[in-house]
C-alpha cells in the first residue's frame, strides 16, 4: 500500500504518521493488513496523546474500513483514551488485594492532593489520575503505576503524593523496579511497536524479592527439579521420557504394591456405589422396554421405528396422504368424536394462506362480530376481514 486517499479530517495526522503507519502495515500479510489497527490506534496517540476524532479517520482511511469499525475498537480497550490524556497517566490498583493493603487510602490521597477524580487530568496538563481494576503484582500490594509501568510497591498516600509532585516539577524519579519513566507519548511509541530511541529508556531492573521468594525458599531448602538443565533449549515437541533421569528402582519399588484392605467406611461407599450402578442399569432398562414395547422392527431395518412410520405416511415429504386411511382408529368413543370433528390437514401453511385457512378465519371473524357489543371497540380489537369486506 503506497497511495491513500484521506479525508480532510485526517490529512492532518496523514502529513505526520503515514511513514511509520505504513511501516506498520507492512507486519502484517497480503489482505490482513486490518489487524494492525491496534498498533495504529497507538500510533494516534503518540501525536495527540489520545484517540480523537481525526484519528479515527486516519486508522479507517488507511485500513480502508469505516469510522465505525475504528471506533468500536477504540471505545473497547482502556489504553485508548478518547479525551486529552495528562503527560503522565498515574494509575492506583484498588482492586480486592490492593484495596486491603490500602490502595483506597492512597487513590483518595491523590484525589485530594491533586483536586482532580477518576480519569481527569490537572490544569497544568501534567498528570491524569485514575484508578485500577487491576494491575497484576499482588505480590507488591498496593500498587502505583505511570503511563502502565510499574513506580511504586507498597505504595503509601505519602509516597504516592510525592511522586505526583517530581512529576509536575519535570523530574522523572527512578521506579522500584522495572523500566525507567516516561510520558504517555513515549510509551505509546513503544506500545505501537518501536524501539523507544531515548537513552537508557530500556528497563535494567531486576525483579523484586517477592516474585523471587519462592526461588529463595527452594535454593534453601534444596528443592530441585531431578535432571533439570536451565540451559536446555524448549522443544516445540514433547521430547521422550529420559529413563535414565530417573532414580533407579529398588527391589523394594519393583515389588507390586498390594491392596491394603478396606476399612468399614470404604467399603460401605463401594457397595453403594454398586448398588446405584446396578439401580441405574435397570431403569435404562426399563426405560428402553417401555419406548419399544408393541413394536416389530426387522433386524436388517436400522431406521428408528418413528422414522419409518413417518416414512410410510409421507413418503415424499412434499404433500401428506389420505389422513384417513393412514392414520390410526380411534380405540374410545370420546377420541373418535374428536376426530370426526377436525377437518382433513392442508399443505402444511399457516391458516391464512389456503382456501379452508380463509374459510375457518371467516367464520371466527362472523361470531366475533356477533359478540361484538362495542360498535367502534379500538383499533386493537378490529377483527381481520374477507376479501370481500376489504
Amino acid at each position: 500500500m503506497t497511495t491513500v486517499e484521506f479525508s480532510p479530517a485526517a490529512e492532518p495526522l496523514a502529513a505526520k504518521l503515514l511513514e511509520p503507519a505504513l511501516e506498520i502495515l507492512a507486519r502484517y500479510p497480503a489482505g490482513r493488513e486490518r489487524s494492525a489497527l491496534l498498533p495504529l490506534l497507538h500510533l494516534v496517540q503518540t501525536e495527540e496523546g489520545h484517540v480523537s476524532p481525526n484519528g479515527v479517520a486516519f486508522c479507517a482511511d488507511i485500513l480502508g474500513i469505516n469510522k465505525a469499525q475504528v471506533g468500536a475498537v477504540a471505545t473497547f480497550y482502556t489504553m485508548y483514551k478518547r479525551r486529552p490524556t495528562g503527560e503522565y497517566l498515574v494509575s492506583v490498583c484498588t482492586n480486592t488485594l490492593c484495596n486491603v493493603m490500602g490502595g483506597q487510602e492512597v487513590y483518595d490521597g491523590l484525589v485530594e492532593h491533586l483536586g482532580v477524580g477518576h480519569d481527569e487530568t490537572t490544569a497544568d496538563g501534567k498528570i491524569t489520575l485514575e484508578h485500577a481494576e487491576c494491575l497484576a503484582a499482588c505480590d507488591y500490594a498496593p500498587v502505583v503505576t505511570v503511563n502502565y509501568d510499574f513506580t511504586i510497591d507498597q505504595a503509601t498516600p505519602e509516597s504516592a503524593v510525592e511522586l505526583v509532585e517530581k512529576l509536575r516539577q519535570d523530574e522523572r524519579p527512578t521506579p522500584s523496579r522495572g523500566a525507567r519513566i516516561c510520558s504517555l507519548r513515549e510509551m505509546q511509541y513503544q506500545l505501537a511497536g518501536f524501539a523507544d530511541p531515548r537513552e537508557g529508556a530500556v528497563g535494567d531492573g531486576v525483579a523484586g524479592a517477592p516474585t523471587l521468594r519462592g526461588v529463595r525458599l527452594a535454593q534453601e531448602h534444596g528443592v530441585a527439579v531431578a535432571g533439570f538443565d536451565p540451559d536446555t533449549p524448549i522443544t516445540k515437541t514433547k521430547p521422550a521420557r529420559d529413563e535414565s533421569a530417573l532414580p533407579p528402582r529398588t527391589d523394594e519399588a519393583a515389588k507390586p504394591i498390594e491392596a491394603k484392605p478396606e476399612g468399614k467406611v470404604a467399603s460401605v461407599v463401594k457397595k453403594a456405589a454398586t448398588a446405584v450402578k446396578s439401580a441405574a442399569g435397570a431403569v435404562a432398562d426399563k426405560v428402553g422396554e417401555h419406548r419399544h414395547a408393541g413394536r416389530t422392527t426387522d433386524t436388517g431395518d436400522v431406521k428408528d421405528p418413528e422414522v419409518r412410520a413417518a416414512e410410510s405416511r409421507n413418503p415424499t415429504g412434499d404433500t401428506p396422504g389420505d389422513p384417513a386411511a393412514t392414520s390410526p382408529a380411534p380405540s374410545n368413543p370420546a377420541e373418535r368424536a374428536g376426530v370426526a370433528s377436525n377437518q382433513p390437514a392442508g399443505d402444511g401453511k399457516p391458516a391464512g394462506d389456503t382456501e379452508r385457512g380463509e374459510s375457518i378465519v371467516t367464520e371466527r371473524n362472523a361470531e366475533q362480530k356477533q359478540a361484538t357489543v362495542d360498535p367502534n371497540p379500538g383499533w386493537q380489537n378490529v377483527p381481520r376481514g374477507t376479501e370481500e369486506e376489504k
